[in-house]
């Protein structure tokens, strides 16, 4: 197959799975999908962590050869100080829970940065002008972040096809428990079940573009592949260790750290074997 259709092929599913899977989420009962969230947190922290320093970083380092090692590992310093920057700019906000400074539950007296209280009268209209500009900043957030990752992917299929297959199963690990968030957004600035659905995936499949857009990017520029991949790396390293292991830490009792860390090993087996077996 050629390589174009499998960067098409792979973007569009990561986008439609984590899209669709989001939607199953608020399908279930909170009570169920707060149970299982969690976990789902965890098992992407793992597939991140792993397909940085197990599959995207060597692959990086290999490419670019051992007397540019050096360079590579500036450019993951770049590219940690550039997604810190992104987030700060909330153009790279990732929560990745229901209940946060972005995503908020769509409840009827929900603030739209999750403090609970009654809305007066007065400021009734203000408050759903701000739901809906939430919800309109969220689908342009979203779709910007599903570029990039299309991008992303693309140059790791470039690099090669199993490490391609290892990074988009990695991006969508990580893509279902925001889509939760962002689907939350949606509903709660006014918009029908179907309307967000239909947005959110419209927003999420974005990734092709992205995708597409690198694969004749760089075709013309093979030598900045390392450099790329070294990028992705940093970018699945800060999602991982700056949004999702800070989440999991606000659990404390020993029961659930051990849930923790066995999700978060199962998500480091499962893109260590995929890789493994790929070869």
């Amino acid at each position: 197959m050629h390589l174009l259709s499998w960067i098409v092929l792979f973007t569009a599913i990561g986008g439609v799975l984590s899209a669709l899977a989001a939607s199953l989420f608020l399908a279930v009962s909170d009570r169920v999908r707060s149970r299982v969230l969690p976990h789902l947190v965890s098992f992407a922290t793992g597939a991140l962590l792993s397909a940085a320093l197990l599959g995207l970083l060597p692959h990086a380092i290999e490419s670019a050869g051992a007397a540019d090692s050096h360079d590579i590992g500036l450019t993951l310093l770049g590219g940690l100080l550039l997604f810190f920057v992104l987030e700060k700019m909330v153009l790279w906000r990732h929560c990745h829970a229901d209940v946060c400074e972005v995503h908020v539950s769509p409840e009827p007296h929900a603030h739209a940065h999750g403090h609970n209280h009654h809305r007066h009268p007065n400021n009734h209209s203000h408050e759903h002008g701000r739901d809906r500009a939430s919800a309109t900043l969220i689908l342009i957030g979203d779709g910007f972040h599903n570029v990039l990752d299309g991008v992303l992917i693309a140059a790791a299929f470039m690099t090669d096809i199993h490490l391609g297959v290892v990074t988009a199963i990695a991006v969508c690990a990580h893509e279902i428990p925001q889509e939760v968030g962002d689907l939350a957004i949606l509903l709660n600035g006014g918009m029908s079940r179907l309307k967000a659905l239909t947005l959110n995936l419209l927003a999420s499949v974005t990734s092709v573009l992205g995708g597409v857009l690198a694969y004749f990017a760089m075709a013309e520029v093979q030598q900045v592949l390392p450099y790329a991949i070294a990028i992705a790396a940093s970018s699945f390293l800060y999602i991982a260790v700056a949004d999702l292991i800070p989440g999991l830490h606000r659990k404390v009792d020993p029961g659930s750290g051990v849930w923790q860390l066995v999700y978060i090993v199962l998500g480091v087996v499962v893109i260590y074997v995929s890789h493994n077996l790929a070869h």
